[in-house]
């Protein structure tokens, strides 16, 4: 058993980028079933573990220091995602799922996934066609059974 995150505006659609998500819908999968679980929603105040040292980082680099966290990244010229501690709340949010689901998930969230061992899946198409070849694709390989049709 376990749970996939999906990034959506209307509950039908993946449609959201995780930056723009809000709130994720939480599906659990039990072999083949798949039930609606919940939603949870993003509040403004979630913790975020390491969220001083991200503060001084991003302080230094706006005060025109040369920390080694001051570099172009996701929007260039020095200005861009204020790095991990800004997706760090939303990946913790959903921490306890096997995958997220959304439109785009950038570089600094796949990371975060990455180190937690939480797969990230870019598409945009309906929510039942995404966690039904999911779900079948985590059948398969959890199952021992080739990908291979």
């Amino acid at each position: 058993m376990y749970k996939i995150a999906v990034g959506s505006s209307d509950g039908k659609n993946v449609d959201l980028k995780f930056g723009q998500a809000d709130r994720f819908h939480i599906y659990q999968v039990d072999g083949k079933d798949v039930k609606l679980l919940g939603i949870r929603e993003v509040k403004d105040d979630l913790p975020v573990k390491g969220e001083t040292e991200n503060k001084e980082a991003n302080a230094t680099c706006e005060e025109g220091g040369k920390s080694g966290s001051c570099r172009a990244g996701c929007g260039g010229n020095g200005q861009g995602c204020g790095g991990a501690g800004e997706v760090m709340g939303k990946v913790t949010l959903i921490e306890d799922c096997r995958c997220v689901v959304c439109a785009k998930v950038g570089f600094q969230a796949q990371k975060q996934f990455e180190k937690k061992a939480i797969s990230v899946f870019d598409v945009q198409v309906r929510i039942d066609e995404a966690l039904e070849k999911i779900t079948s694709y985590y059948y398969k390989i959890d199952q021992r059974q080739s990908l291979r049709k």
